[in-house]
């Protein structure tokens, strides 16, 4: 392959990247020794069905039972496990439910049983469980006031585990005394244990933390009894030791993609997994970088691509947004920067497929995107400001549908200078 048709290139780094993190092959390799007795699986997140599924497979003389939930759409078909489905990113009626329903499954375990813990990114709002005296209806606006926010996951984070009885130890606080074991696909900056589904099955690190700063930030959009809790003297969290094993993290899904351009004869910058910050800045940054690449040979020569994860954030304010993403927002912060770079090319896609609540994954951009969008008579800068990046791209014939992919290592991002 070569790079003789950049955009089919793009695709097949992007199609590389979640191939890597996919738990049907991946997922064996990381059980422990087959239990002797029960095994009882329980769980939550977007890849949650596929490695229930992976789970069965791999065991099938093993007595297993449990529930997992995963979100609408990304369900497969399972045969001793039962699958759930719920809202994501705002919780619902239906994850209140599930999470019970994993919770029960999980304290019905007894010594010498095994308890499997699948756990990936989404959990947080899969399985909601409030913590008294909130109600769901309060954790839907905690949950619609943290997106809004823009503040980093971690902090998103801290909040979701300091409401919630399932989050920060308390599903493997309820599995107690069997043996539990975590298998995990990391979507954080970090691959912390704690902050992928807000840490279900290991102590919370920041279980003792005044929050008081990001309620501040939060303001008059947060409930009042949630307001009640986070700035209450906090309870120290369960304290146990977790086994905790990560199956699949964003850094093997860049490097796969990393191959694939390598393959080709292009020179991979792998600027690294865990970039954050505003998501039509750093596409600003990533313009910038591309330029210097293309006038200085630096911090490569072309052609070369920048290769980059993470999770991106846009903040809403109190405007009405428009349809977007935060992949689609970067591509458009991206292309404004460039103006007419010539010869540059960029996809950006979440790898679960989808990119934000839209039906796409992200999309890709050409080195004529906005001269087309012009003499189409949209205005790029327009779309940036109003959150409506999706539509943009929609009209451009520039978005990329993958469908559910049943796993989820956060953002792709990759930017190729000819």
């Amino acid at each position: 392959m070569s790079a003789s048709d950049p955009q089919l290139l793009l695709r097949r780094m992007l199609d590389a990247a979640i191939s890597a993190a996919d738990p049907a092959m991946v997922l064996a390799q990381h059980l422990p020794e087959k239990p002797t007795g029960r095994c009882i699986v329980v769980g939550a997140g977007k890849a949650a069905a596929s490695m229930a599924r992976a789970v069965e497979v791999a065991w099938p003389d093993v007595d297993i039972s449990g529930v997992v939930v995963t979100r609408y759409g990304h369900s497969t078909s399972t045969d001793r496990i039962t699958v759930r489905e719920a809202s994501h990113p705002v919780p619902d009626e239906a994850g209140l439910s599930a999470a019970h329903e994993v919770l029960r499954a999980a304290q019905g375990a007894q010594a010498g049983d095994l308890v499997l813990a699948l756990i990936s990114g989404g959990g947080s709002a899969l399985m909601p469980m409030p913590r008294p005296p909130l109600t769901i209806e309060d954790e839907v606006l905690v949950n619609k006031a943290l997106l809004r926010s823009g503040l980093p996951i971690d902090d998103m984070n801290r909040v979701r585990r300091r409401l919630s009885l399932i989050k920060g130890g308390g599903l493997a606080e309820a599995a107690h005394p069997a043996k539990i074991v975590t298998l995990a696909i990391s979507d954080v900056p970090g691959d912390h244990p704690a902050a992928i589904a807000s840490g279900p099955t290991v102590p919370d690190p920041t279980a003792g933390d005044d929050l008081s700063a990001i309620v501040e930030s939060l303001g008059e959009s947060m409930p009042e009894a949630a307001r009640r809790i986070l700035l209450a003297e906090p309870a120290p969290g369960p304290e146990f030791d977790a086994d905790f094993r990560l199956i699949a993290v964003p850094q093997m899904a860049l490097e796969a993609a990393a191959q694939v351009a390598q393959d080709a004869g292009i020179t991979p910058v792998v600027l690294g997994d865990a970039l954050e910050g505003e998501a039509r800045e750093l596409g600003t940054v990533m313009a910038g970088i591309a330029k210097a690449i293309r006038t200085h040979g630096n911090p490569a020569k072309a052609p070369a691509i920048l290769i980059s994860g993470g999770e991106t954030t846009v903040s809403i304010g109190s405007g009405r947004p428009g349809k977007g993403g935060r992949n689609t927002e970067f591509l458009l912060g991206l292309a404004l920067g460039l103006s007419t770079g010539p010869d540059i090319h960029a996809i950006a896609a979440d790898t679960d497929g989808i990119d934000g609540n839209e039906d796409a994954a992200g999309a890709i951009l050409g080195p004529n995107s906005l001269t087309k969008a012009r003499d189409a008579g949209l205005d790029p800068e327009y779309y940036l400001s109003s959150h409506d990046s999706y539509t943009l791209f929609y009209k451009l014939d520039a978005l990329i549908h993958t469908g559910p992919t049943l796993t989820n290592v956060n953002d792709f991002r990759a930017v190729l200078v000819l």
